[in-house]
């Protein structure tokens, strides 16, 4: 078998700075695992929405800062480059704050996660 050569790839080069949204670009997915680069240029969750993932999730801040708010929490906790969080299953929360840029990596993982076939990414 024939082996692929080894791809490069710096998360931090070509950022979508003028993105209205925040743009999540998946790097590897396969069957409970899925690896996203997302970044953020100030956007926050809507008031009152929380996120409810049944996969836990790990994530970190490459670059940038931002403020994450647990719903068993009373105040939101600042993270900066460098830090991360492990969020379990249905922990809910949500992005009160980014500054611009602020550059993740996020890892979603489980045998609750669904991967689509469309999803689908080898790792380069």
């Amino acid at each position: 078998m024939a082996e692929r050569p080894t791809t490069v790839t710096n998360l931090l080069a070509d950022l979508p700075l003028g993105a209205a949204d925040e743009v999540v670009s998946v790097l590897v997915a396969s069957p409970g695992l899925r690896v996203e680069r997302i970044v953020s240029t100030g956007q926050a969750s809507p008031p009152g929405f929380y996120y409810d993932q049944p996969h836990a999730e790990w994530v970190a801040v490459l670059t940038g800062a931002a403020d994450l708010l647990f719903a068993d929490e009373t105040a939101p906790r600042r993270l900066v480059a460098g830090d991360a969080v492990m969020i379990a299953p249905h922990r809910r929360h949500r992005v009160h704050w980014t500054a611009s840029p602020t550059v993740w990596l996020a890892i979603h993982f489980g045998p609750e996660l669904a991967v689509s076939a469309g999803e689908m990414v080898e790792a380069p």
